[in-house]
């Protein structure tokens, strides 16, 4: 289950209706999908093979056909992350930016962890949603954010794109981010 860290203060947000309400309120999707679906073989395995990542979106084609019809999603892929992904540090040089997209930023967590980090329109500033298993999140468009592994250095999500290219990010320079 999603937890919340507010990055000014270190408080911290658990539960499920307590996360699903802090991020309602910051215009921020958060729904569930159920991680025992995922046949035990691919539960904890980082480096897939296109008929393993086939396998997953066909593991959860029900949920994400729904998530599609019901944001107007075109496409998605399946993205695994670990110490043995190829340029894994110049990629998460990449994800660690602080940026934009001119779409929402959607992923559904199915192995490991990772943290989005995300602006608020308000005085809450900057927070971290530690994702695992099963949590979906949506960042909005034109949100200032970024992603990155937790000390685990694993995930495994299956992405969602409006967009036939999948998502451009627009880099910004934030003054208000500070690295936690």
């Amino acid at each position: 289950m999603a937890q919340i860290r507010i990055r000014k203060t270190n408080e911290r947000i658990e539960g499920e209706a307590e996360v699903k309400a802090f991020l309602d309120s910051h215009n921020v999707v958060y729904e569930h999908w159920n991680p025992t679906k995922l046949p035990e073989a691919l539960r904890e395995k980082f480096i897939l093979s296109d008929d393993e990542k086939a396998q997953i979106i066909s593991t959860y084609e029900e949920e994400i056909r729904d998530l599609a019809a019901r944001r107007g999603y075109e496409i998605w892929d399946v993205i695994a992350l670990s110490d043995s992904t190829p340029d894994i540090e110049k990629l998460l040089q990449k994800f660690e930016q602080v940026h934009t997209h001119t779409e929402d930023e959607i992923r559904a967590i199915v192995s490991g962890k990772g943290i989005f980090i995300i602006k608020s329109e308000d005085e809450v500033g900057y927070f971290d949603v530690e994702l695992e298993p099963g949590d979906v999140i949506s960042v909005p468009e034109n949100t200032n954010h970024f992603f990155t592994l937790m000390d685990n250095r694993e995930i495994v999500a299956v992405r969602l794109f409006i967009e036939k290219d999948g998502w451009v990010a627009y880099n910004i320079e934030d003054p208000d981010f500070i690295k936690a």
